[in-house]
């Protein structure tokens, strides 16, 4: 049986993703942990877990939608502060509650998922730990390299269940490339590039998340080339920063146009990076795993290709449903991390070792 233990009550919400709740979750923690005891090990025992989703933009959405697809998932409370987000989640899933506050849907729930923006998802996740409950957080961990270190220590000390949605960790492709480099069938590991362009960011359907064009929190460093950094690391092992150097537009608050930078694993392999925003051309999100023998290019998060010096072709038939069969792997995964069993996955310490190097790379030197 295991067990997690929980604070006798959870931190009011702010109206606005409040700056507070911090110190209130604190408090929370520094409570004995005698004062209560949460048994959870029936979760496993075909009871669907009971779900709450905090932060109802389009990535909250998505994953309510495929929550509510998947036959383990019970999606019993959602919330977030802006109304218009919280109109548009109920016009398509209307039978969802709408829980008065973060806290009432903590409370309500026995797993967390986090989809609010960076800076607040701190605070939400350390009330779920204190309250005992599975977390689930989308990337980044966070912005603050030693907020975020806090965080982890936080929560790895509160023995709950806890993962980063990095989407790739349970699909196809990362499965394949592991496999096929363990086996050494791609041949000496020679390093990796990240190719990463876009006409416009946000692109077009990430509009309303508007703290995605800024600076503080946004780019497509933090949102798409960590995705790439963290498969890398899965593949080559620890990476460190040699040198980076990223744009922003001058007398202004918004995030980088360009990004390029230099990695290296712990064998000398090198990882290129190369991002940029602007002109007419359509997205490329390319990861190219470089093998002595076989390259595996992903481009797009899924497909999947293999070259031996020519050029690419795919591995498998591409999926009806790209995005329905990666977010059904990683929620069989993320069943599979409440019950305690082996997953795939990312950790905590994996979701801060890519966190420590975007942050070094978005601010132009090399990793502390």
């Amino acid at each position: 049986m295991r067990r997690f233990y929980f604070a006798q009550s959870i931190p009011e919400c702010p109206s606005r993703f409040c700056p507070d709740l911090y110190k209130r979750c604190a408090a929370v923690f520094a409570q004995t942990r005698e004062q209560a005891v949460m048994d959870l090990s029936n979760l496993g025992d075909g009871m669907a877990v009971k779900t709450a989703i905090i932060g109802l933009g389009i990535m909250g959405r998505r994953m309510l939608e495929h929550m509510l697809l998947h036959p383990e998932f019970d999606v019993v409370a959602v919330w977030d502060p802006d109304p218009a987000a919280c109109k548009t989640t109920l016009s398509l899933a209307p039978d969802t509650s709408l829980a008065a506050s973060a806290d009432a849907a903590i409370a309500a729930a026995d797993l967390v998922y986090l989809a609010c923006p960076p800076v607040p998802r701190k605070a939400y996740a350390l009330a779920a730990a204190a309250a005992g409950k599975a977390i689930f957080l989308e990337k980044p961990l966070g912005v603050d390299v030693e907020e975020s270190r806090d965080l982890v220590a936080q929560i790895d000390a509160s023995g709950v269940p806890a993962a980063v949605n990095f989407t790739q960790a349970a699909g196809a492709a990362l499965q394949g490339v592991s496999a096929a480099a363990r086996a050494g069938d791609l041949g000496e590991l020679m390093g990796a590039d990240i190719v990463v362009t876009y006409a416009q960011w946000p692109r077009a359907w990430q509009i309303e998340a508007d703290w995605l064009r800024f600076r503080a929190e946004g780019g497509m460093t933090r949102e798409v080339i960590s995705h790439f950094l963290f498969f890398s690391e899965r593949i080559l092992g620890p990476l460190d920063l040699v040198w980076a150097q990223p744009d922003y537009p001058p007398n202004s608050d918004l995030c980088e146009t360009h990004v390029a930078a230099r990695l290296v694993s712990a064998t000398g392999a090198p990882v290129s990076i190369m991002g940029s925003v602007g002109g007419a051309q359509p997205d490329r999100q390319e990861l190219t795993i470089k093998g002595a023998k076989v390259s595996r290019r992903v481009s797009d998060f899924y497909k999947d290709a293999m070259s031996t010096g020519n050029d690419f072709t795919p591995v498998d038939e591409d999926p009806h449903d790209p995005r329905a069969t990666s977010l059904r792997a990683q929620l069989d995964d993320l069943v599979l991390l409440i019950e305690g069993k082996e997953n795939r996955l990312a950790t905590l310490a994996e979701a801060l070792r890519v966190q420590i190097l975007i942050e070094a790379i978005l601010a132009g030197k090399s990793a502390p």
